[in-house]
Order: structure tokens, then sequence, then C-alpha cells
């Protein structure tokens, strides 16, 4: 009787998927394809909205850089100017009396939402202002932690927009890959795992750095959805 009851089991969850798939068909014939998309990771840059304002939310309440290393991936990295191992820079590193605060204002996301790439706006307590770009990497819980972070200062403060910008690169000739180098094969990147969005820092000797933020189209990356310039820092030494 058991092995009878597991059969039947087995064969209503069989039927109900077929039967799923055949409303949703044309003219009554399964639509598997519908259903094998329905069964894929899909982009939801909300997400990532969320986790950069509970990420700011949480470096005012619990302190600066406890919110930076309780967020990151082990192999998360930062320029200070040099290229750092976050968790390692920020090891025992003491809060500031008072958190840099951010906000997001534009965000990228891969077809698959396994990566996306944040750009926003900061402001220092003695009154600087500056832009950001934090990488973000979904994790085996659907959660999301930060794996790449960087910035600059503005001479002006930079304006929020009325909504936060999202995009999603086209699921258009998406396949799973592992990572490809950039062009220049020492610089810092990410890719996503779908192989539709990628980031790459190119670090320069006096630690001037690029960052380009790339969305798949088809098979063509095309030209960049974001760079950025950053100078070289006046007076530091970029030996790590």
């Amino acid at each position: 009787m058991a092995e009878l009851r597991s059969w039947l089991r087995g064969g209503l969850v069989v039927s109900a998927m077929l039967a799923l798939a055949a409303c949703s068909g044309q003219g009554g014939s399964p639509d598997y394809g519908r259903y094998d998309r329905l069964m894929k990771p899909i982009a939801q840059p909300g997400q990532v909205v969320a986790a950069e304002v509970a990420f700011a939310q949480r470096a005012r309440e619990k302190g600066q850089w406890s919110a930076f290393r309780e967020y990151a991936t082990d192999d998360a990295i930062m320029f200070v100017p040099q290229v750092v191992n976050a968790q390692q820079w920020l090891k025992g590193r003491t809060d500031p009396a008072q958190s840099v605060r951010w906000q997001p204002h534009e965000i990228w996301s891969s077809c698959d939402g396994s990566l996306s790439v944040s750009y926003g706006a900061w402001q220092r307590p003695d009154g600087s202002t500056g832009w950001f770009n934090t990488a973000w990497v979904r994790q085996g819980d659907g959660s999301y932690r930060w794996t790449m972070d960087h910035g600059d200062e503005a001479a002006e403060p930079i304006a929020a927009p009325d909504i936060i910008a999202t995009h999603v690169a086209s699921c258009e000739g998406a396949a799973p890959q592992g990572p490809q180098p950039p062009a220049h094969s020492d610089a810092p990147y990410g890719i996503s795992q779908d192989g539709t969005l990628r980031w790459d820092v190119l670090v320069a000797d006096d630690c001037a750095r690029t960052i380009n933020i790339r969305m798949k189209q088809g098979e063509d990356w095309g030209d960049p959805v974001f760079t950025r310039n950053i100078a070289a820092p006046g007076g530091a030494s970029c030996a790590a």
C-alpha cells in the first residue's frame, strides 16, 4: 500500500504540472517552454534596492564598518585606493562616530538576477559628497551580498532622482557560463552566472581607475551602460 500511495502522489504531481502547462498553451497544447522559463531564476532588481536601503540603515544603526563587514562576501573587494580584500581590511576597524549616508539611484541587473550593480550618492558627516558603485551577488538563500564597492568625491551634491531607475539585461542569447576575464586580465571583474551582465575596473599603477558596466545585447556586449574615470589620488601610495 505504501508503494501504491507513493506512486499515486507522484502521478498527481505530474498530472498537475501537465495540466498547468496545457492551460497556458495555445489551442490546448502544453507550453513546455513557458513552464521551463518560469522555473529559471529571474531578475528582481527591487530586492537589490531593498538590500541597499537595509545596508545603509544598518550602517546608521550598528556602525559603518560593522555594516560593511556584515553585508560583504568573503572575497569582496574595496579600493582604498589600492585593491584590498574587504573583510581583511575591515577586520577590527573601529566604526566612526557617525556613518556615511548613501542612497541608490540606479540598478543594472543580469537576466537571471545573479548579479546586479548599483550607482548612487553618498554624504559624509563633514559635508563632503560623492558617488558610488556596488556590485551585488545573489546568495544561495536568495539574499544579496556586496562583492565590490568603490566611488569617488563629487564637486557638487548629486541630486536624487524621482524614482530609482532599474535595468534588466535581455535574456535573449543568455546561457550559463563560467567567469570570463575582461580585456585586461589583471583587472578586477565580475560576471553574472548567465553571462548577461559584467563589470570590470581597470586600475593604473598610480591607482587611477576606470569602471565599466556592460549588459549583453543578444550575442554582443555593446558599449558600456555605465563608465566612469577616477583620477589618481594625490599624495597617496598605491602599494598594497
